[in-house]
């Protein structure tokens, strides 16, 4: 990590590059009004392996049909994974949302718990989707780490790990808590248009000068 490293200056300036694109799906669902517990958690397994291109429309056709627990168990399996077709495995995520809505009615009363640990003691919830639910819905401090927070991390050098869940331990040892909910929020499109995987745009990257560039052979 570079000695002038500033995390507080570096996300700013990223939140200024990053308003001409759109929002991480979660955020920009949450902006239109999906932002229960229960409709964070499972926009969030229907954007794992999934572009926000796809998860977002995904999304709205599965609230027009049903937007609670109770409204999710009156589909079939077969019906809901065909409302999630286009995102990937919609079958096993089908699963899943009816797995979590149970879970809710019969656990819970019909409201998802505002807590890491039993979100994800439910089959098919990972941190990731356990921590971006709760930050985006419930307003706790939680870190997400999807595939762009981890690699715009590491190339900062600003952790090294080698998988999400490590870099996920190393972001909440080291980011201030009022910032945790910003990594997911501000990374996420900045490592989907700006520090991307192949060819980064590092000519104008409003951060290069904070930034190790880890692994780095070939920028634009």
């Amino acid at each position: 990590m570079k000695p002038n490293f500033d995390l507080t200056l570096m996300l700013a300036r990223i939140e200024q590059a990053v308003k001409p694109f759109p929002k991480a799906a979660m955020f920009e669902l949450a902006e239109r009004g999906y932002n229960s517990l229960f409709e964070q958690l499972i926009s969030c397994i229907v954007s794992i392996r999934t572009f926000d291109e796809t998860t977002i429309p995904v999304s709205l056709k599965l609230f027009e049909v049903a937007r609670t627990p109770q409204e999710i168990l009156q589909l079939s399996p077969e019906n809901l994974a065909q409302i999630l077709f286009g995102s990937s495995y919609p079958e096993q995520k089908a699963y899943t949302m009816l797995g979590i809505a149970k879970t809710a009615i019969e656990e819970y009363g019909g409201k998802l718990p505002a807590d890491f640990e039993k979100l994800t003691a439910m089959k098919g919830v990972g941190p990731k989707c356990a921590n971006l639910a709760l930050g985006v819905a419930a307003g706790q401090a939680a870190i997400s780490v999807d595939i762009h927070v981890h690699r715009v991390v590491n190339r900062w050098g600003f952790v090294e790990t080698n998988q999400p869940e490590k870099t996920l331990k190393q972001l909440e040892a080291k980011v201030p808590i009022a910032q945790w909910i910003d990594i997911n929020r501000l990374l996420m499109p900045f490592g989907k248009h700006i520090c991307t995987g192949n060819l980064p745009k590092c000519s104008t990257c409003p951060v290069l000068e904070f930034c190790e560039q880890v692994g780095v052979t070939k920028h634009r």
